[in-house]
């Protein structure tokens, strides 16, 4: 059976040889290297790398010791993962459904490795498919004037959790500036469109006023900046003059259940570099 492998990202300042002396210092230590992947930024001068490798010691060891390695040697910022680690995420729902069960199914499977150690919504819709599930649901409504303490409150049972990724599945709320940043882990959200267009409410009601032959879901991190945060992947599909609202919306449901589940895969599996307000997706 194979064993424990780490993955390594890896970006900063290109220059020649950061190849070789990533390689090298795998080789030199006894590991065997499964996967690598580079892509270089022409326009920025930046490097980024995901390597991934079976160490020959132990693995705790040896990824403090790459992580000095990459920091001291070669001047990279870096981020380490290994294989066995099974990471929580906390899932944000309001009313729609199509998003949320998908991504338990594919947690449930195995096809996505992580847990899902609650829900939270700020309504009670999807209690009993959470519970059926047999996930803990915690209601908090975002009342007027009261969405600090809901907030607050959500922070607080993220943090209980050690979630390391939040996901917004359909969460229709703008989260403020203040979760943002004082949420321990990253956000990923799925808007239903395709980004730049139709940022905001109703974007299937938007295509279809503007005519489009196209729609989409994008998948991004979510930022202060509404819709505008890195985007990590895009759907899209083709439409026609026949096909009315809803029909958007359908095939819309579609396109927001795959581009969401992918989203999570990526980042669970240690597959996006984010750099400015961009992505580098290793797939």
């Amino acid at each position: 059976m194979e064993g424990e492998r780490i993955v390594a990202l890896l970006h900063g300042r290109d220059r020649a040889g950061l190849v070789a002396r990533v390689s090298g210092w795998i080789y030199a230590r006894g590991g065997n290297i499964l996967h690598a992947d580079q892509h270089r930024d022409r326009h920025e001068g930046i490097f980024f790398q995901r390597i991934e490798w079976l160490p020959a010691g132990d693995v705790s060891e040896e990824m403090r010791l790459f992580e000095d390695f990459a920091h001291r040697d070669i001047e990279m910022e870096t981020k380490l993962l290994r294989s066995s680690r099974k990471p929580s995420i906390v899932v944000m729902v309001s009313k729609f459904e199509h998003c949320f069960s998908d991504l338990v199914l594919r947690c449930r499977s195995g096809e996505i490795n992580c847990s899902i150690p609650c829900v939270i919504s700020n309504h009670g819709d999807l209690r009993e498919m959470s519970e059926m599930f047999g996930l803990p649901f915690y209601y908090i409504p975002v009342e007027k004037g009261a969405k600090a303490a809901a907030e607050a409150e959500q922070l607080r049972l993220i943090r209980e959790s050690g979630a390391e990724l939040v996901v917004m599945a359909r969460y229709m709320q703008i989260l403020s500036e203040n979760f943002l940043e004082s949420c321990p882990a990253p956000v990923i959200n799925i808007h239903h469109s395709f980004l730049p267009a139709f940022a905001g409410a109703k974007p299937y009601h938007q295509a279809y006023e503007r005519g489009v032959k196209l729609i989409g879901a994008t998948a991004h991190y979510a930022t202060k900046d509404l819709d505008e945060g890195p985007i990590i992947l895009q759907m899209v599909e083709r439409v026609s003059h026949r096909d009315n609202v809803e029909d958007l919306m359908r095939k819309g449901r579609e396109l927001e259940r795959q581009a969401l589940a992918n989203a999570v895969r990526l980042h669970i599996e240690g597959r996006i570099l984010t750099y400015k307000n961009k992505t580098v997706i290793f797939d």
